[in-house]
């Protein structure tokens, strides 16, 4: 997997040999991105009954234990444990399963990038779209979700401009987002998280999309930290608020968002900045005071009532009717 904590500095890829190896990486977002999670999950459970059988359900808490916000995730370690456990041949199967969602998985993101393309875009040739957090190929085996109409807007000869907000405390946007979007030759630019709402009310963002790390059964959706609030402001300013995720993304067990574990990650994300300094050395600094704590949830739920449509690979749905893709 690409190693997503070097980015944008050192593009870089690395080989993980064990289930733990695995889970480690989903822990400390080697790998992030609600798709990529689940498909490395996946691997991880494939990996955990490979090396014993016998201690598989302990391995499955274990990776499940990793991230626990992200449904994806815990779709795929109960699709691989569930497949091998009736299987003659566990291993063998186990490792087929993970590679039918790896492949599922890039056929949802392709399917979500050309029914968003005419959702989103319509008719028109230019678009200023924002987008908050990375959810493009990064985040997925491929294609990604938010971005992956904005790809195939790119492909179809559109002019798509995208403001990609910096997504504090890791920096997901201004680093993974705009890596992506600057590969792809899509004309975009960085902005401070709190300049979103400002550009809403100047007439300069024309519709806001993001992805999704688990969607309720009413349509709340959780997403990286900050999304609510760009939801508020979009609403405020009549702006649509899309959101894009494949169905399993979607978790109808759950009734609202009230529901939804948010995680909270250690505050040294918060106190901790990583960059290139004016030798072109890599280092990591501290840049908040000293003596103070942070806090640091990782994800926000936005409710239901502000999103406009979401996107998924079966077509398009309001939130009321999100479980009914499920179904």
């Amino acid at each position: 997997m690409i190693d997503q904590n070097k980015l944008p500095h050192s593009f870089e890829i690395t080989a993980c040999g064990t289930a733990a190896q695995t889970a480690k990486a989903i822990k400390d977002m080697t790998v992030r991105g609600a798709p990529a999670i689940g498909a490395a999950a996946g691997f991880a459970m494939a990996q955990a009954i490979s090396e014993n059988p016998k201690t598989s359900a302990a391995a499955r808490a274990t990776i499940e234990s990793t991230r626990p916000t992200a449904v994806d995730l815990f779709y795929s370690t109960k699709r691989v444990f569930d497949a091998a456990a009736q299987a003659t041949d566990g291993a063998k199967t186990a490792w087929s399963e993970a590679n039918a969602i790896a492949g599922e998985s890039v056929a949802a993101c392709k399917a979500i990038g050309e029914t968003g393309l005419d959702e989103v875009f319509g008719k028109r040739k230019k678009m200023r779209i924002m987008t908050h957090c990375n959810a493009g190929w990064l985040a997925c085996v491929d294609w990604g979700t938010a971005l992956a109409p904005i790809y195939a807007a790119k492909a179809s000869g559109l002019e798509p401009f995208v403001y990609c907000t910096e997504t504090r405390p890791r920096g997901q946007g201004a680093r993974l987002t705009a890596f992506e979007l600057s590969n792809e030759g899509v004309d975009h630019a960085i902005i401070a998280d709190g300049a979103a709402a400002w550009l809403m009310k100047k007439g300069e963002i024309d519709a806001v999309i993001v992805g999704a790390d688990r969607i309720a059964a009413n349509g709340d959706t959780a997403n990286k930290i900050g999304t609510f609030g760009h939801a508020i402001a979009a609403k405020e300013h009549g702006l649509p608020f899309f959101v894009a995720a494949p169905t399993s993304t979607i978790d109808p067990g759950l009734e609202n968002g009230e529901s939804i574990p948010i995680e909270e990650r250690d505050e040294n994300e918060v106190h901790l900045v990583r960059g290139v300094d004016e030798a072109g050395v890599v280092r990591t600094v501290r840049w908040t005071n000293p003596a103070s704590h942070a806090r640091n949830p990782a994800f926000d739920v936005t409710p239901a009532r502000l999103i406009t449509q979401i996107i998924t690979e079966k077509g398009i749905s309001t939130p009321s009717r999100i479980k009914e893709l499920v179904e």
